[in-house]
């Protein structure tokens, strides 16, 4: 856990009094003149995330307090933007907030304290939150947690977060809450039959993988967690440019997903059976890369032909989706830094979702609108599946079409799954091209506190 929260108030803790445009006006005329008119002075509007910092009376105490402007009792990212802007120093509420409204206050002041200082710099004195008395501290703290897991894998570069060390991750997981981790690896994948994701990591030196990590009671309701984990994707003999090579360490981002929900689950002790499946490649160029055209086998018996190998992504995903589905879990989530087309549809930070279940879509959406983490349902358009049936194989992974990229690859994926099994796949960015309050430039997790919310209400015991 970060640095930015104390368990208690001193003597020079500064009370901070939340507003909005609409409320400071109201609590103006309840203020000494003088202060109203330092505030008025200093052009406060309440703006969400604006801070102005109030005298105090003598030399002792030069502070009397703190206004916040926020959007409402609900906001988030007004107090990231806080925590990043009031001095060091020790802060609490005035008034004691609700629980829901202190929650989220707590969770977006955590947040915005994430510095990825593995390499350079250290994490620097903060203001510090006095824990709000009616805060849920263990639900925040795995939240940030979870969500500080997953931005240092996606931060890491590749020379450090291959297979192997992303299986290390999982591992350490397991471990820190007594889970297990098994991880089938190289050419005992072939043993295994987990043919497609050998087929596309064979290429690199650093040797492919299926990490497959458990936890909770047999006897509890099963949801499972799946993640890409192309710890880099050089597109394979249809080898990117340098522009779009540039970010390929984050394309491991949905298995960094998981493992950050994995932990937020297990932190928050959900009474499910969690399991998480990772796929983890790298995307090479060798004499034994796999080719345009060629024809590769899956579990599930299906046969795919590779219409372009910078189409990875789906490929390794189908043996984990249909181990997955093979147990006939509560519940398939899938997360993956699919396709670009998603990007083009829907933008850099609004996370593409694909179900096969109604309910499921509604109560993601829900959730998502209310932890203010949305995600946006995208059609499984049956009439596509034409555009990634082939003459010669099963499947292909490329559609025949330039339109469509990211529904076409949602029907390869769907292909994997039983129409009985609730599933859905989250094609995400994972990543913040610029920094805003709570959300610095580089990895993000996203729709992961949906995803939480979705669970703990719809399938914990």
């Amino acid at each position: 856990m970060t640095n930015s929260f104390a368990a208690r108030a001193n003597a020079r803790t500064v009370p901070m009094t939340p507003l909005t445009a609409g409320s400071l006006e109201a609590w103006l005329k309840k203020q000494p003149e003088g202060i109203a008119g330092w505030v008025r002075a200093a052009g406060f509007k309440a703006s969400p995330g604006a801070t102005l910092l109030l005298p105090g009376t003598n030399k002792k105490n030069p502070i009397s307090g703190a206004l916040v402007g926020v959007s409402g009792d609900d906001d988030i990212w007004s107090w990231a933007a806080a925590s990043d802007k009031l001095p060091e120093g020790r802060y609490k509420f005035a008034r004691e907030p609700k629980a829901a409204t202190a929650n989220r206050a707590a969770l977006g002041w955590g947040l915005a304290a994430y510095k990825f200082t593995r390499y350079k710099g250290k994490l620097g004195a903060r203001p510090e939150m006095v824990w709000p008395s009616n805060a849920d501290r263990s639900a925040v703290e795995g939240t940030v947690d979870g969500t500080f897991l997953t931005r240092d894998l996606i931060n890491t570069p590749a020379s450090d977060m291959g297979p192997e060390e992303l299986a290390d991750a999982a591992k350490k997981l397991a471990r820190q809450f007594k889970g297990t981790c098994s991880v089938v690896v190289g050419d005992d994948l072939l043993k295994k039959n987990f043919p497609a994701i050998h087929a596309v990591g064979r290429a690199s030196p650093r040797a492919p993988r299926l990490i497959d990590l458990k936890w909770g009671k047999s006897s509890d309701p099963k949801v499972t967690l799946v993640g890409k984990g192309v710890c880099f994707d050089t597109g394979g003999l249809d080898l990117k440019g340098a522009g779009g090579m540039l970010l390929m360490k984050k394309d491991m981002g949905g298995a960094a997903h998981v493992l950050g929900l994995a932990h937020m689950i297990m932190t928050a002790k959900l009474k499910v059976r969690l399991r998480v499946l990772i796929p983890a490649v790298e995307n090479s160029v060798s004499g034994n890369a796999y080719r345009p055209m060629d024809v590769i086998p899956t579990r599930k018996g299906l046969t795919v032909e590779i219409g372009n190998t910078d189409a990875e992504g789906r490929v390794v995903l189908s043996d984990a989706l249909d181990l997955a589905a093979s147990e006939k879990p509560a519940v398939i989530l899938d997360f993956a830094t699919l396709t670009g087309a998603a990007r083009i549809a829907l933008g850099p930070s609004l996370p593409a979702m694909f179900t096969n279940d109604d309910s499921l879509a509604n109560a993601f959406m829900k959730c998502g609108a209310a932890a203010d983490d949305p995600v946006w349902r995208m059609p499984l358009w049956q009439p596509y599946r034409k555009y990634i049936e082939p003459d010669i194989a099963d499947l292909s992974n490329t559609g025949k079409i330039p339109q469509g990229g990211s529904i076409t690859a949602a029907l390869f994926l769907e292909s994997f799954v039983e129409d009985t099994i609730p599933w859905a796949h989250f094609d995400i960015m994972a990543w913040n091209s610029s920094s805003t309050p709570g959300k610095p430039e580089g990895g993000e997790a996203m729709a992961m506190r949906a995803a939480f919310d979705v669970i703990a209400k719809n399938y914990a015991k």
